[in-house]
């Protein structure tokens, strides 16, 4: 039988549309990652519908648990805990990967690791890159969140500012749809934005300069919509100038927050919109502006997948952090829950 001086932690993930099942240890050592994606399914919608979603992830996690523990080496009973993302995200999808986490647990005698999904794309730059300490400030940017987090230890987290109503990814996913770009929204604009004009189209930069510390984008999404139909831009351009509205709206709040916490070792990105690649140089400069090391993970790690929640689970496993079989699965799960709401019905706690 392996022996391992870390513990090995099978990871979960199926909060929205990927279905991923990874082998971590707790020496940041990726054994295995297996992911199905579902971009063929939801194209034709320009979108993710949920009850395809869920159905997807049913048909396709245990075997991607077969082929993560084939491809590691391991059995199920060589796991030293299961970790599975309990929320926030489509809650349908959720239940799937938690159900599955808590009946693979029971059976192998195992315990369970609830994660949430917004703490492994907090902790995941952890992962990748070993030399970063904490307390760090970490911009978690995705297609359903827009924050500001200081990080201060495992389970440890202060939300310093959130969307008070459409995240930055969703504003990329909408923009694409609106210009015809096609699906996943966030790289084809990106794309598209490679051969456009940033300045061509003039666009709103909502709440830059404001003494409120969120972030808003629904205004961005609308004003690119009324420079589709004056008819008088190209895509390219339009696209162009969107991302940059971006890129400034978040470098103007991200700047504002480092003023609010003197002592962080680093600043952070992770989520989808961090695989982009003005988003990351942007920030880069603005981490060399303030003295601070700058941390991204790869790529792929920036999008949904199993390795940052079994990482998460490895972090939460080291700090004796274990949940019981009847944790429920939610929909909405703020990693700060004491921090004080922000204006806004639309907000993405």
């Amino acid at each position: 039988m392996m022996t391992s001086a870390f513990p090995r932690i099978l990871g979960l993930e199926s909060s929205c549309d990927e279905t991923a099942a990874a082998v971590v240890d707790g020496g940041r050592t990726i054994l295995s990652h297996r992911l199905a994606g579902q971009e063929a399914a939801h194209r034709p919608f320009g979108g993710v519908v949920p009850e395809i979603a869920a159905r997807a992830h049913v048909e396709a996690l245990i075997p991607l648990v077969e082929a993560a523990l084939g491809d590691a080496g391991l059995t199920l009973a060589q796991i030293d805990a299961i970790a599975a993302t309990a929320g926030p995200g489509l809650i349908g999808g959720v239940m799937v990967g938690l159900v599955t986490g808590k009946a693979l647990a029971h059976a192998a005698g195992k315990p369970l690791i609830a994660v949430n999904h917004l703490e492994g794309h907090a902790l995941s730059p952890r992962l990748a890159d070993p030399d970063l300490a904490f307390p760090y400030l970490l911009l978690l940017v995705s297609g359903g969140h827009c924050q500001l987090l200081l990080v201060e230890g495992v389970g440890r987290y202060r939300r310093l500012a959130t969307t008070i109503d459409d995240a930055a990814g969703e504003a990329f996913d909408k923009t694409a749809k609106l210009l015809g770009l096609g699906f996943p929204g966030g790289p084809a604009v990106e794309a598209a934005a490679r051969s456009g004009d940033p300045k061509a189209v003039r666009l709103p930069r909502p709440l830059v300069g404001s003494a409120e510390p969120h972030f808003s984008f629904a205004g961005l999404k609308s004003a690119v919509l009324r420079a589709r139909d004056a008819g008088i831009h190209r895509p390219e351009d339009i696209a162009a100038s969107f991302q940059q509205a971006v890129v400034d709206c978040l470098l103007d709040r991200t700047r504002r927050a480092l003023g609010r916490c003197p002592g962080v070792t680093a600043l952070v990105v992770a989520g989808g919109v961090a695989a982009n690649g003005a988003v990351r140089a942007a920030l880069e400069r603005l981490a060399r502006e303030h003295d601070l090391r700058f941390t991204a993970p790869p790529l792929w790690l920036c999008t949904d997948n199993a390795a940052m929640i079994a990482w998460a689970g490895a972090e939460r496993h080291g700090a004796g952090l274990f949940d019981p079989l009847d944790v429920p699965a939610r929909a909405r799960w703020p990693l700060d829950p004491d921090a004080e709401k922000a204006r806004g019905a639309g907000v993405k706690a």
